[in-house]
């Protein structure tokens, strides 16, 4: 049975280029870093040579790249740091966030009695900048801490703008852009985000690797202690190979960018016609004139008893999907993203969360629609 995938905003396959410059990483490179002899200075250089690549593709600088175990750390770190190292009393972010932001929010609350602010919702999912405006009219140091891509609808913030309403306001401005990093341009000369943070599993490269970015001049305190490593902020012996492969899988995503989007989002476009042909009372969650071009989310028209067995039924027939995010996916609540956008009726229905990748293709989805019409 031929197995389709395609749930590409909760992990990618890694390209083939990517797993060649690993391997021959783990063989010939495994110097420790810190080490003073050749095969460590050989290891430092490929960690620091990945770090300059990253940074030049984002317009950053280098030393502004601080490499993590993915962005569920660095969202944690920023987010921890802001409140104990910037004096930071007041967090504004959305409900829509990921839990890594969420749950992160929720702990400095508890722990420090930060106080928290949710930006309304639109109910096309994306933020209503009017009300951040307001939100920031009040004297307190803030946080604004706001995804660029929703990972579950897709749905893009403009973070340009939600930087310079901050700024305005003298508020620092984290972004969690792990669904954007790799997949889309960003000039970190021309937004001015204060934090950014990235997983290289998004992307096609390997898991347990990521990076936050952390702008010149803001003052920060390491992750935890017990070593020099990434300046002092991040101690640990450096995981090498799954650094230099995130770094080639970036470089190899921007590289690839415009002809890999221009066929994802061919593809994309071809499952909402399908979809709409097969299922017209389909409806696509998310405003579809502004979400990414690899993920739709779309409510389809089924009874209750098919609803609770959907993504079984498919994975059944070798195809994934999701319901949610993958965090979320095996959970018996609504998306809590869902459930700030949908009515309650709507929210009975089944809503697939499909994310393409360029190794998807057209018969994929013929696929995909050939197994939705057999539920």
């Amino acid at each position: 049975m031929k197995k389709i995938y395609l749930d590409n905003a909760a992990t990618t396959q890694v390209r083939p280029e990517v797993i060649a410059e690993m391997s021959r990483i783990l063989a010939d490179d495994f110097g420790n870093p810190s080490s003073s002899h050749s095969f460590g200075r050989v290891s430092r250089n490929t960690i620091e040579l990945s770090r300059k690549a990253i940074a030049a593709q984002l317009h950053a600088q280098a030393g502004e790249i601080i490499f993590t175990s993915g962005a569920t750390e660095a969202n944690n770190w920023i987010i921890r740091n802001a409140v104990t190292h910037l004096s930071v009393g007041r967090i504004i972010t959305s409900k829509i966030e990921h839990h890594a932001v969420l749950h992160a929010v929720e702990r400095m609350e508890t722990e420090f009695g930060t106080a928290i602010d949710f930006v309304k919702i639109l109910p096309d999912g994306s933020v209503d900048l009017n009300h951040l405006e307001a939100l920031l009219s009040q004297e307190i140091s803030t946080l604004v801490s706001l995804m660029h891509v929703n990972n579950e609808t897709g749905v893009i913030t403009d973070i340009a703008a939600v930087a310079e309403i901050s700024k305005r306001h003298g508020a620092f401005f984290h972004s969690d852009t792990v669904q954007s990093i790799g997949k889309i341009e960003i000039d970190l000369q021309q937004i001015p985000v204060d934090f950014l943070v990235a997983s290289a599993h998004k992307f096609h490269g390997p898991k347990g690797i990521g990076f936050a970015f952390i702008r010149k001049g803001l003052s920060i305190n390491p992750v935890f202690f017990g070593g020099e490593q990434e300046k002092g902020l991040r101690p640990g012996t450096e995981s090498v190979h799954n650094i230099a492969g995130m770094a080639r899988a970036f470089e190899l995503s921007y590289a690839h960018l415009k002809e890999e989007s221009n066929h994802i989002n061919d593809l994309k476009q071809y499952a909402v016609r399908r979809l709409s042909a097969q299922f017209p009372q389909m409806k696509i969650n998310g405003n579809p004139d502004a979400t990414l071009y690899n993920i739709i989310n779309v409510l389809l028209p089924f009874s209750p008893e098919k609803t609770s067995m959907i993504l079984f039924n498919l994975d059944i027939k070798g195809i994934a999907v999701s319901r949610g995010s993958a965090c979320q996916s095996g959970s018996p609540k609504p998306s809590h993203v869902l459930a700030e956008m949908l009515e309650a009726a709507d929210l009975e229905k089944p809503s697939l969360r499909i994310s393409f990748s360029h190794y998807n293709t057209i018969e994929d989805i013929d696929e995909l629609v050939n197994a939705l019409q057999l539920i």
